[in-house]
């Protein structure tokens, strides 16, 4: 071959893996003029590339109107984190439960399109002689894919790329995914355990946006992404969870425990695409649960999370999901998100705290102690923003979430005593009952993971905490309950044009009809 020809091959395919284009790699595999092994142990681009733009779009980081559907107009707003003074559609949208298919299959596109066909591209090409990459693939792929099935349930992933002609590409169940997530992390974890313990240099440093190629720091992700998904279902599934949550419990490498362990993916330049919603369009704020909590808890990180009003320099108000808008200028001077920096953070130390307290809760072994891992999940937030008083918040047994007062419309009120205003203070009681101390820990997680809308409304969903307060205006046609909330979001009516014969089978994997009232797999409340 003329090296004039394996230049231009080499620039095309750059060109599409740096695009993340939606043409299937596996019509880049049948390229007669692919690389050989001497190219490919040259610098690893071929294999690294396409997990670099994977970790870029684990939420899409150039493409801010892609984001604002892919998590911002569901799982954003959905948490309890954020809410929208635009009345998009009308003020018939996600935000009161109006569905829009049309938005609601961008979790779908960005995840298959964007990561999944890029780590299985990877994994194709380093299967045989490059672990290491492999491995990565494995992690990136499940941090991404648990968050899809999280959205919708069935997802197609041990399925992928086997496509049959006449019945389409089929998709597991919740539950056949999760135990493949299980398998995959325990495997990438296997593998990168022995590259830190043989002292192998690492491969992937110039293509890794979060770690620069630390295998052992991958390897305590990966061990608290596999804590994370076995505390997520272990409430329906309790010897599956108890045994993968021990296993990422006992690994010698521990979890992220620091705030410099955080998994967060550098998209410098860019900047964080919710800057370019909050400040560019006027259309995200606070939330009013945010507003109840945060300010009920004088809690020092409210500052850094938002702004005040443009009523005064002490003065912060979120809005109420679901409520009437007749137009953005009636709410868009409420609270804005302070800037993010280019870092998209999706796990912080604090969680990884949080998680173990749940599971020394649930009598899981090397959990440690509820109480001390709850406060060390607090001071490892407060580290994380530089906050250094936190003793006095800690011993605080009195403070609660503040009612909520909307001064625009008092029929958004939530007024003391209401069910739906928890009275939960921040001092831990040992006397509390387990359901007290789990409320505990998962309203201060949820304060914890912010902006990271995704988790929070997955374990809203699993346990109930924080307590959040109802759409006002419920517009699903009694398809979601408003005392219920929003359980997922419908099958991708994409995947009616794409894949009708496989989707129909998935829907008959649901525990209800396709909508958004029915609870996955793993939301037994």
């Amino acid at each position: 071959m003329k090296r004039r020809n394996v230049i231009t091959i080499f620039a095309l395919l750059v060109i599409v893996l740096t695009s993340a284009c939606t043409k299937r790699f596996a019509d880049i595999n049948k390229n007669p003029y692919d690389f050989d092994e001497d190219e490919l142990t040259a610098d690893y681009r071929l294999l690294g590339e396409p997990l670099s733009q994977a970790l870029l779009n684990l939420l899409i980081y150039n493409d801010p109107p892609t984001a604002q559907l892919q998590q911002n107009l569901n799982a954003d707003i959905f948490s309890g984190y954020m809410m929208s003074p635009t009345p998009f559609e009308g003020n018939i949208n996600n935000t009161n439960y109006g569905l829009l298919y049309y938005w609601n299959n961008k979790p779908w596109l960005i995840a298959y399109s964007n990561v999944m066909k890029n780590c299985d591209f990877t994994q194709m090409k380093s299967k045989d002689s490059y672990s290491d990459f492999y491995a990565w693939a494995q992690i990136i792929k499940v941090e991404a894919m648990h968050r899809v099935s999280d959205i919708y349930g069935p997802i197609i992933y041990t399925k992928y790329g086997k496509l049959n002609d006449e019945m389409g590409i089929d998709y597991d169940d919740q539950k056949t995914a999760y135990y493949a997530f299980f398998d995959d992390l325990r495997e990438a974890i296997d593998t990168l355990t022995r590259y830190v313990n043989n002292n192998s240099l690492s491969k992937f440093t110039a293509f890794d946006l979060v770690y620069r190629g630390d295998y052992r720091q991958w390897v305590k992700f990966a061990n608290t992404l596999r804590l994370r998904l076995a505390i997520r279902i272990s409430g329906i599934d309790k010897p599956k969870a108890k045994a993968e949550g021990e296993a990422a419990l006992k690994h010698p490498f521990g979890l992220l425990m620091e705030p410099e362990d955080n998994f967060a993916v550098n998209i410098t330049p860019v900047t964080h695409p919710l800057n370019i919603m909050c400040y560019t369009w006027a259309d995200l704020r606070m939330s009013a649960p945010m507003e109840s909590i945060l300010t009920g808890y004088e809690d020092p990180r409210l500052s850094s999370y938002f702004l005040p009003t443009e009523a005064g320099t002490y003065i912060y108000h979120g809005i109420r999901n679901g409520i009437k808008i007749s137009a953005k200028e009636e709410y868009s001077g409420f609270s804005s998100l302070t800037r993010l920096s280019s870092n998209i953070l999706f796990m912080t130390a604090a969680e990884a705290w949080f998680l173990k307290a749940e599971a020394a809760l649930l009598g899981w072994e090397n959990a440690g102690i509820p109480k001390e891992d709850y406060e060390r999940g607090i001071r490892s937030s407060f580290k994380q923003y530089n906050l250094p008083n936190i003793g006095s918040y800690l011993v605080n047994s009195t403070s609660k979430p503040n009612p909520y007062v909307d001064p625009q419309n008092q029929d958004n009120n939530v007024k003391p005593g209401d069910p739906n205003l928890s009275t939960i203070t921040i001092a831990w009681d040992e006397s509390d009952t387990p359901e007290r101390k789990l409320e505990r820990i998962i309203t201060q997680k949820w304060i914890a993971m912010f902006p990271e809308g995704q988790e929070a409304w997955s374990e809203f969903r699993r346990t109930g905490y924080p307590k959040l307060f109802p759409v006002v205006i419920n517009n699903s046609n009694n398809t979601i309950s408003t005392n219920k909330f929003i359980r997922r979001l419908p099958m991708p009516q994409i995947e009616e044009i794409t894949n009708p014969k496989a989707l129909e089978r998935a829907r008959k994997m649901l525990n209800g009809p396709d909508t958004g009232g029915t609870p996955l797999w793993w939301d037994i409340r």
